[in-house]
């Protein structure tokens, strides 16, 4: 039987030491390259998804890893319902711009839904973790401690993505939020700012991958929020091409359906990229 909080702990360091690799190539330089999306890639991302595929090989042999890259390059291993779900440097365009708000994103998916996951801000030293059934917790310079979600005000506190940003989600905040601000943050510290009782609700009306958001929606599970997809129901994994149309996440209340906000997708052509 496997003990989830010790593998929890385990990938936590894991995000660690790949948020390590990432400043190792932030102090000798780097090179920016493409993808065939046109979204950015440099050495860092490769670098820190070494170092998480060496360590899960150690840490749990029997359970497949499907990360960023390596699905990238072609490489995705046969799976099951239970796998790992890994995204080495979310937010690399803010990485390349020279921002703080990048994360290290591991995951763990069972039958169809993240079960826990660690989150780790390298510029700042920030690590998010969390097991659904057991809680959630920050780890920083002063220590551990545990977060939950808050009970939401009469204004609701909103957050959003900085690259990402469209007129739907515009749209459904002035709608359905009844506010039309946000706070922009880039990556899926997004679901650990929920996590942490300090916004309300994370819209995302535009595609992602799955990878993207296995890890903040598993910390933000554990913390008491929750996370829709566009017809109300939870968010699902294992779906074709790991791909998410949209969703909602919340402090743990459900929010609209976002499903009449979202633009026509056919799900076809490249895979989007970051939260």
């Amino acid at each position: 039987m496997t003990d989830y909080a010790r593998l929890l702990d385990q990938i936590a360091e894991t995000a660690r030491e790949a948020g390590e690799a990432i400043l190792e190539v932030v102090r000798r330089g780097f090179e920016v390259e493409h993808k065939q999306d046109s979204s950015p890639v440099t050495e860092a991302d490769r670098a820190a998804e070494r170092v998480i595929l060496a360590a899960l090989a150690r840490y749990a042999p029997g359970i497949p890893v499907i990360a960023e890259e390596e699905v990238a390059a072609g490489r995705i291993p046969a799976h099951g319902d239970t796998y790992f779900l890994v995204d080495p440097l979310d937010g690399t365009k803010e990485f390349v711009r020279g921002g703080d708000d990048y994360t290290v994103n591991i995951g763990l998916i069972v039958e169809g839904a993240p079960l826990l996951g660690a989150v780790y801000a390298p510029a700042t030293e920030r690590l998010h973790g969390g097991l659904v059934g057991e809680g959630a917790w920050l780890e920083d310079v002063s220590g551990r401690q545990p977060i939950q979600t808050r009970e939401p005000g009469e204004q609701l506190v909103a957050v959003a993505s900085k690259s990402h940003f469209n007129q739907p989600t515009a749209d459904y905040l002035c709608e359905a939020a009844k506010d039309c601000g946000y706070v922009a943050i880039g990556s899926s510290l997004k679901f650990c700012i929920v996590a942490e009782g300090r916004a309300d609700i994370y819209p995302r009306l535009s595609p992602t991958s799955e990878w993207d958001t296995a890890a903040g929606h598993a910390v933000l599970l554990a913390a008491g929020g929750r996370v829709d997809g566009p017809d109300g129901g939870p968010l699902a994994y294992g779906k074709r091409a790991f791909l998410n149309r949209g969703f909602v996440a919340t402090a743990g209340w459900q929010a609209p359906a976002i499903g009449s906000f979202l633009e026509p997708f056919s799900g076809g052509g490249d895979l989007p990229q970051g939260v």
